[in-house]
């Protein structure tokens, strides 16, 4: 209880949600850039109406709320219909380049989470950022991978050397568990490398990650069920609606991210506490 009213203090104080706003307009604006990318991708290695394309929807709809992932949908077709390599390089760049700019703003809140001063020269933070911004992209996007092509993955192995169904139903099960890995990995190179702390200590499985990721998967499904009950959006605001809860589920995204470096940060300070 103490751990729990300590975390609650902290994220008034340092602001989260404020810093969960700024995030969450940074995700957008990186958004649009990335779609560009992706689309385009798409568009050269997975045209219209093919599996692949219908899987990669269908794996983002189970994730993002339904009147978001319908704005998505309506920009890949669009986007995807005129898909050339200018507009590969162009959404890679303007990808990175926004994406690098939230991670900044993401090493400012943590910092303030850990009490640490950003002592490091501007170009170091600069290439932190950057660095953190390529390792989470490469490992969401294994993730995604993982999740979208294990089963045909398993599937040829189990063919190959003659395992049978029973090995690709145990790796069907067993990927997800590997998703969530990669994603609290994910997490915890951010607690680690983000705030400018001068001892570091790396942990495989933190507790503010674990926390981060329930917060998430909460926020999202809980956003998810309640705008299928729910749904004014569309209704009130129209097309506008979409914009709405895509920016509403970034900044709840955002909000369970900094949560957990909260967290990090006190329980680390309660063990350092003797020490002083």
């Amino acid at each position: 209880m103490d751990l729990a009213r300590r975390v609650c203090s902290e994220t008034v104080k340092d602001d989260v949600f404020g810093s969960a706003a700024k995030l969450a307009y940074y995700n957008f604006l990186a958004l649009f850039p990335l779609l560009l990318f992706l689309t385009t991708l798409l568009g050269l290695v997975a045209h219209e109406g093919s599996a692949l394309r219908a899987r990669l929807l269908a794996y983002l709809a189970t994730v993002v709320p339904s009147t978001a992932s319908s704005l998505v949908y309506q920009i890949v077709d669009e986007v995807g219909q005129g898909a050339s390599g200018g507009k590969l390089s162009f959404g890679l760049m303007g990808a990175l380049w926004a994406a690098a700019n939230g991670t900044g703003a993401l090493i400012g809140a943590l910092n303030r989470a850990y009490g640490a001063a950003e002592s490091r020269p501007w170009w170091r933070a600069k290439l932190v950022a950057l660095g953190l911004t390529v390792g989470l992209s490469l490992l969401i996007v294994s993730a995604l991978a993982l999740a979208l092509w294990g089963e045909h993955v398993a599937e040829a192995i189990a063919l190959r050397f003659r395992l049978g169904d029973s090995f690709v139903a145990a790796c069907s099960v067993v990927q997800w568990p590997v998703v969530l890995a990669f994603v609290l990995l994910a997490l915890n190179l951010i607690y680690y490398f983000a705030p400018n702390t001068p001892r570091r200590r790396w942990q495989w499985i933190s507790p503010g990650a674990v926390a981060g990721l329930g917060l998430w998967l909460l926020a999202s499904f809980g956003l998810r069920l309640y705008l299928q009950g729910f749904n004014t959006f569309s209704s009130t605001y129209g097309s506008l609606g979409a914009v709405i809860v895509l920016m509403l589920w970034f900044y709840l995204s955002s909000a369970a991210i900094l949560i957990g470096g909260e967290i990090n940060a006190e329980l680390r300070e309660l063990e350092e506490a003797p020490r002083r």
